[in-house]
């Protein structure tokens, strides 16, 4: 290897612990409101000191924005109604706990509530989390890999522990739900030549049916 190649990898590395602090100080409750409000300013930062594009991570227009908004919509339902009907109750028969998604309650019956948790899971959740953790830490960890595709399959399912280790206050099922979800939408990523608009819309629609579910006092965990 190269001193290039070295030094390449040695700050991969350092992306790669900075990006996991900030998820297990979250996972700790150090980090106030949430965390991708302090990995998508890293990860501008980390990017423009290395004249990458967004692009780079997957964050541009798709061939045929038609094509991905339809396929993650029903991406984002198969997903949702799979948790919430086989792999939730399976997770939580497994541990025998449900998932605790008890601080989501107060929206049960609020519509305006509702409405405000939709707006924030779009752009936290469904842009933020995906251009974070299928983006920008998926390229990154094959980088450091060799970029093969083993090395992304590697990066995929390390990503998604830590994509559900960012979810570690929903409980161990939860956090074994999540990294799942992660898994899944890793899938879509790499299944769509590695661009995030699918797995953006797929998230955004899962998480939407979710709290339409919990509107209605039909989703588990809520306690």
């Amino acid at each position: 290897m190269t001193d290039q190649a070295r030094n390449r990898t040695l700050r991969n590395w350092a992306e790669i612990i900075a990006f996991v602090a900030i998820v297990v100080a979250d996972a700790f409750g150090l980090v106030p409101i949430t965390q991708t409000l302090f990995l998508l300013p890293l990860i501008w930062v980390l990017l423009r000191s290395r004249n990458e594009r967004w692009s780079t991570i997957g964050f541009y227009r798709p061939d045929n924005p038609g094509i991905s908004v339809a396929l993650g919509v029903v991406a984002g339902l198969l997903m949702e109604l799979f948790a919430v009907y086989v792999s939730t109750p399976l997770i939580s028969s497994f541990f025998g706990v449900e998932p605790d998604y008890s601080e989501l309650k107060s929206i049960q019956g609020n519509l305006a509530l509702l409405f405000v948790f939709l707006g924030l899971s779009w752009a936290l959740a469904a842009f933020g989390e995906e251009i974070c953790f299928r983006g920008f830490l998926m390229k990154r960890l094959a980088q450091v890999f060799g970029e093969s595709q083993t090395a992304w399959v590697v990066s995929l399912l390390l990503s998604s522990v830590v994509f559900g280790w960012g979810h570690t206050e929903q409980g161990v099922s939860g956090w074994v739900q999540e990294g799942l979800s992660g898994l899944l939408l890793g899938v879509l990523f790499l299944a769509t030549k590695r661009n995030l608009a699918v797995p953006i819309v797929a998230h955004g629609v899962s998480n939407s049916l979710a709290f339409v579910l919990i509107y209605f006092g039909r989703y588990p965990g809520l306690g």
